[in-house]
């Protein structure tokens, strides 16, 4: 059974930094593309980022390119997404899905992230 559960979120001040974690298990890690969306409360879902299997090809949304950082350790089953110049329009749900190029079919039950002074 696939598995995918975030961490790493939190109340954080405008400007600081987050890395988000999404430890994956029931499925081949290394053989698949991964992805970071996010929603915002009462509002719909937002495509944040992803990656290839490999970790070489990576794809940012405009909204967090250059801010924000996907990456994966395949030998620990894990996805990272470092979130850095955070902004308030940043405060959303973010939540990991496996794949990317032929649509994603599982998902984890997010980690909140918070951007407030």
């Amino acid at each position: 059974e696939v598995h995918l559960v975030e961490s790493g979120g939190g109340l954080v001040q405008p400007g600081g930094s987050l890395r988000l974690s999404c430890a994956a298990s029931g499925f081949t890690f290394s053989s698949v593309s991964m992805t970071w969306v996010r929603q915002v409360p009462g509002k719909g879902l937002e495509w944040v980022s992803s990656i290839d299997s490999g970790g070489g090809i990576t794809y940012y949304a405009d909204s967090v390119k250059g801010r924000f950082t996907i990456s994966r350790a395949n030998a620990e089953n894990t996805l990272y997404l470092r979130l850095n110049s955070l902004k308030t329009e940043d405060t959303a749900m973010y939540y990991c899905a496996r794949g990317f190029y032929f649509g994603m079919d599982h998902w984890g039950k997010g980690t909140l992230v918070t951007i407030s002074s």
